[in-house]
């Protein structure tokens, strides 16, 4: 691809660094802000700079927030004796959105992965077993995506927390196995997490 503008090919090729975005879509939508207002350019970057220097992640849960403790955690009607486990932001923003869950939640930061180089140490596991062992938690719900690392670190965490007095559940597998969390409609995943089954007879029956 040519560029009559160094500027223009720079610009262009900082954008298709994103994820799903190749250089023709990069190029679209670098287009498409040269034709806007200055200001408007000036309001998006200005916003990008402010989330990466001041955003933050909860110090209980690891969710992303604009304070220490995040929105979810701190809301004293949530039941906080209940807690829902996902990989990342995006999984919670999928429960939330299904309007079935009034627990709290505890972001791994990913999966367990030994191909990729991802162990139990790359993830926020000990702070949930710490928390799990404090004696505060009546349940915790995995709901990991149905893979083979979810599955994986699913059962790391139980063997870590199966000897402490909760109740270890699964969400229910209304979502396809392989599937991801956040790809799954509303309706779906709201039944999953109201329908979950017991830890123990979802790995049994497997």
């Amino acid at each position: 691809m040519e560029f009559s503008s160094k500027l223009l090919e720079t610009a262009v090729n900082e954008m298709s660094q994103l994820p799903g975005i190749g250089k023709r879509t990069a190029l679209r939508l670098v287009l498409h802000l040269l034709k806007q207002p200055k200001e408007q350019t000036s309001f998006l970057s200005q916003a990008l700079t402010s989330m990466r220097e001041e955003v933050r992640f909860c110090v209980s849960c690891h969710n992303i927030s604009d304070v220490d403790l995040c929105a979810i955690c701190s809301n004293e009607k949530r039941d906080h004796q209940i807690i829902c486990v996902v990989e990342d932001i995006r999984d919670v923003m999928a429960i939330e959105n299904t309007g079935q869950f009034r627990g709290i939640y505890h972001v791994l930061g990913g999966k367990i992965s030994p191909i990729d180089g991802v162990g139990p140490n790359q993830l926020n596991i000990s702070s949930l077993v710490e928390k799990v062992k404090s004696g505060e938690v009546a349940e915790i719900i995995f709901a990991l995506s149905s893979t083979i690392e979810g599955d994986t670190t699913n059962f790391y965490i139980y063997k870590q927390i199966q000897d402490c007095e909760v109740i270890s559940s699964t969400i229910a597998r209304g979502i396809s196995v392989g599937d991801e969390l956040e790809y799954a409609d509303e309706v779906t995943l709201g039944r999953s997490i109201l329908h979950r089954v017991p830890f123990e007879k979802s790995f049994k029956n497997n």
